[in-house]
């Protein structure tokens, strides 16, 4: 594959490679590393990159990969899951405060969630992947993975119910 062939194949959903390995990782800085990493790898491959049907699959699977690899390592001591790629400048202070604060509060919920469901989550409802795409990322079934984002969901919905709710009954 020729250098502007294989820019052209990978720079579309390099920021979603970028968004994953954030929120895998604990700060901006192991998220570009990660990222870097991985474009290493595929521009170092990028002669077997055309052997696949779906390039951004293979390389959002080579990210979660290489981020839970990370955060297995002794590396490992230090990092966390965090998300923060939410910002609305147009609103006013106040509302930016408690959505703030609200998105405070979804981050240490998806935080407790188990690995799966935190990766689901994060695929469906952020990054936007379809089920298909999805179960090739993570190589589950479209049923499993439903059940896996039903339950995160569910999980993420209860707890801020209750943190908003406390004390009025």
């Amino acid at each position: 594959m020729k250098q502007v062939e294989f820019l052209h194949c990978i720079l579309p959903f390099k920021d979603k490679l970028f968004r994953l390995a954030k929120r895998l990782l604990v700060s901006t800085e192991e998220a570009e590393d990660a990222t870097q990493e991985i474009l290493l790898k595929l521009w170092s491959n990028n002669s077997k990159i055309e052997n696949y049907t779906n390039v951004e699959a293979f390389a959002m699977t080579m990210t979660k990969n290489f981020c839970l690899d990370r955060l297995k390592s002794k590396q490992a001591g230090t990092l966390k899951l965090v998300h923060s790629n939410y910002t609305d400048e147009s609103r006013s202070l106040q509302n930016q405060l408690e959505v703030e604060d609200s998105l405070n509060w979804v981050e240490k919920i998806m935080e407790e969630l188990p690995e799966q469901q935190k990766l689901v989550l994060q695929l469906r409802d952020i990054e936007e992947y379809e089920y298909d795409e999805i179960g090739k990322i993570l190589d589950m079934q479209p049923t499993a993975i439903r059940v896996a984002l039903s339950r995160a969901r569910k999980t993420v919905r209860e707890k801020l119910v209750e943190k908003h709710s406390y004390g009025i009954n």
